[in-house]
């Protein structure tokens, strides 16, 4: 980080997004958005069905940006999110362990996206953006495999769109993966290291 730079905070409360900057050597303050996001993404909808999910992942992530960085002035804010994609329908926390169980038979065997978008946020304003994708396909795993993720991981699978986290034992359940690890992680990490480069608050 360069000497003068503009504070950098994450309006994120994802402990792997904040994990994911200070490994990269970029410190930040942790402001979590306050925002609706359910009625962000539902409103979207209603307005344009059809609306490419990525389109709403950047939204999502834009809307956060702005929130903190009305808060915080002169504070460079970072704002992300991630959408699940599969099948024409966008996925969601899932609510229990049922519902976790139904997401993963339904994407067994089977090919997801995953939209992953950061914004950055100065008094209120979007002032830059980017959205990457990732393609993940699982395997067609047995009902035990399946079992024996669920009892091991337990109820940390709710915390994750899709009741996966690809970083844990989840990995278990895939057969191929196409695409960037930050994006499947929720956060286009280059793109971010390059604007920060290109704004001078890391060092060229």
């Amino acid at each position: 980080m360069r000497r003068n730079a503009p504070h950098l905070v994450l309006a994120s409360g994802s402990a792997t997004r904040r994990a994911m900057l200070e490994a990269a050597g970029i410190a930040v303050t942790v402001t979590p958005a306050d925002v609706d996001e359910a009625a962000i993404r539902d409103g979207l909808l209603a307005d344009t069905p059809g609306l490419p999910h990525a389109r709403i992942a950047l939204a999502l992530a834009e809307e956060k940006a702005k929130a903190v960085s009305a808060q915080h002035k002169h504070a460079l804010v970072i704002g992300a999110d991630q959408v699940l994609s599969f099948e024409g329908r966008l996925f969601e926390k899932p609510r229990d362990m049922d519902d976790a169980r139904a997401s993963l038979v339904a994407l067994r065997g089977k090919t997801h996206t995953l939209h992953s978008a950061v914004a950055l946020g100065v008094n209120g304003e979007t002032v830059w953006h980017d959205v990457a994708v990732a393609h993940l396909t699982m395997r067609a795993f047995s009902n035990n495999a399946l079992d024996g993720y669920l009892a091991r991981v337990g109820d940390v699978v709710l915390t994750s769109v899709g009741a996966y986290q690809i970083e844990g034992p989840a990995v278990q359940l895939f057969a191929a993966v196409e695409g960037d690890h930050a994006t499947i992680l929720g956060m286009p990490l280059l793109p971010l290291v390059a604007e920060l480069l290109r704004r001078g608050v890391l060092e060229a």
